[in-house]
C-alpha cells in the first residue's frame, strides 16, 4: 500500500491526554488507518492502553481502528471510561 503523508489533527482525552501531555496536536503521518496512527502515537508517547480497549472517532463519527485516514481528518482516540 502506498505511503502518502497526511496532516491529521488528534484530540486527546483522559488517560491519553495525561500520557501525551497535551490536549491536541496536528501530526504529519504516513499511517493508512487509525490503528497504524495509534501504533505511531504509542511509540511516541508510550501509551499504556492497548488499541483493543480504545475506541476511535474520525471527523466526529465513531469508526473502527481499521478505518482509512484522509488528509485533514480529525481523530479522537477514546479510552475506556471508569464508571462509578
Amino acid at each position: 500500500m502506498e505511503r502518502i503523508e497526511r496532516q491529521i489533527k488528534i484530540l486527546y482525552f483522559a488517560k491519553l491526554r495525561e500520557e501525551s501531555g497535551r490536549d491536541e496536536e496536528t501530526v504529519t503521518t504516513t499511517a493508512n488507518s487509525a490503528s497504524e496512527l495509534y501504533a505511531e502515537l504509542c511509540q511516541r508517547y508510550s501509551f499504556s492502553l492497548d488499541a483493543s480497549v480504545t475506541q476511535v472517532a474520525i471527523n466526529e463519527k465513531f469508526s473502527t481502528m481499521k478505518s482509512s485516514l484522509s488528509d485533514g481528518d480529525k481523530i479522537v482516540f477514546i479510552p475506556p471510561v471508569a464508571g462509578g
